[in-house]
C-alpha cells in the first residue's frame, strides 16, 4: 500500500523558504534598493510619530519581520514592538539581534495564529507579508479590530492585483524577474517557476509556489483592502510603485515603468 504524504502547511513552506542562512536582502527590493527601502522607512517613522502624537505611545505589532530590518526603525521612531515570525531560524536571529532591547518582544508564530489574538495595539505593520497569507482580507479584518482608537495600519511591498494590471505591466514585471534570475545564475529555476505559473499549475509541496501565495490568487487586491480599511480609519492611502529585484532595472522602472507593487497607509483609527 502506498503511503500518502501529508501536504506541508504554510508554516512549513515558509520555514523551508526562510531557513538557516537565508538572505532576505538578496531577492527583496525593499531591502536591496535605496529608493524602495527609504519609502518603507519613511512610512514607518511617519506612522509611529503620528500615533505617538495622538496616543502618547505606540505599541506596534510587526507581522513577519524577517531578520528585523525595519524593526530597528520602528524602535528608533519610539515604538514598543511585538514581532511575529513563522520561520524558527528567523525568529532565533531576531531574538539574538534584540536580546538586549526591552522594547522588542519576539514570538515564533509557526501556525500563523498570533495575529488573531485580542490584545489591543496602537499600530500594525506588515512589510512584504500580506501576499504570503492565503486569507489576507480576513487577517487584515481581524487586525483592524485590534488597533486602538487613534492608531494606524501600514503595509508595503505587495504585488498589485493581476487582473487590474495592464499586459505591459505584467510582461515588464516578468521580464525583469527573469533577467534578475539570469544574473543570479538561476535562469532554469526562474523559467520552471514561470512556466508553472503561466499554466496555472502550482506545486503545493514547493515553497517557490506556495510561500509566495499571491501567484495562486493573482496578486493582492489593493482596492478590496482599501475598502476594508476605510470604514475604520479617517484616511486610507494606497501607494502604487514600481519594484523589481534588479538594481539597474529598478532605476529604469522608477522612471518609465508601470506600477507593479503597492503599500497601504491607514491613519487615525476611529
Amino acid at each position: 500500500m502506498t503511503e500518502t504524504l501529508s501536504r506541508p502547511t504554510i508554516g512549513q513552506l515558509q520555514e523551508r523558504a526562510h531557513g538557516d542562512g537565508h538572505d532576505y536582502a538578496n531577492g527583496s527590493p525593499h531591502i536591496r534598493h535605496h529608493s524602495v527601502r527609504e519609502r518603507v522607512i519613511s512610512g514607518v517613522h511617519t506612522l509611529v510619530g503620528e500615533v505617538i502624537e495622538r496616543n502618547g505611545q505606540c505599541r506596534v505589532l510587526e507581522v513577519g519581520a524577517g531578520h528585523g530590518t525595519f524593526t530597528d526603525h520602528l524602535v528608533a521612531a519610539g515604538a514598543r514592538v511585538d514581532v511575529t515570525e513563522m520561520s524558527a531560524p528567523s525568529a532565533a536571529v531576531l531574538r539574538q539581534r534584540f536580546r538586549n532591547n526591552p522594547n522588542v518582544t519576539v514570538v515564533h508564530d509557526f501556525e500563523g495564529k498570533e495575529i488573531f489574538r485580542s490584545e489591543p495595539v496602537d499600530a500594525v505593520v506588515c512589510i512584504s507579508v500580506l501576499h504570503h497569507i492565503p486569507d489576507y482580507l480576513g487577517a487584515v479584518g481581524h487586525l483592524i479590530q485590534r488597533i486602538a482608537p487613534g492608531g494606524g495600519f501600514f503595509s508595503a511591498q505587495d504585488p498589485l492585483w493581476y487582473p487590474r494590471r495592464s499586459g505591459l505591466s505584467m510582461n515588464l514585471d516578468r521580464g525583469a524577474y527573469l533577467l534578475w534570475r539570469l544574473g543570479q545564475g538561476e535562469l532554469r529555476r526562474g523559467l520552471a517557476t514561470r512556466v508553472r505559473r503561466l499554466r496555472g499549475h502550482y506545486d503545493e509541496t514547493n515553497e517557490a509556489d506556495m510561500s509566495e501565495y499571491h501567484v495562486v490568487r493573482q496578486g493582492v487586491d489593493e482596492v478590496a483592502l482599501q475598502k476594508l480599511l476605510e470604514p475604520a480609519f479617517h484616511d486610507v492611502e494606497v501607494q502604487r510603485y514600481w519594484s523589481t529585484q534588479s538594481g539597474a532595472l529598478q532605476a529604469l522602472g522608477e522612471r518609465f515603468g508601470p506600477a507593479t507593487t503597492f503599500g497601504l497607509f491607514a491613519r487615525n483609527r476611529g
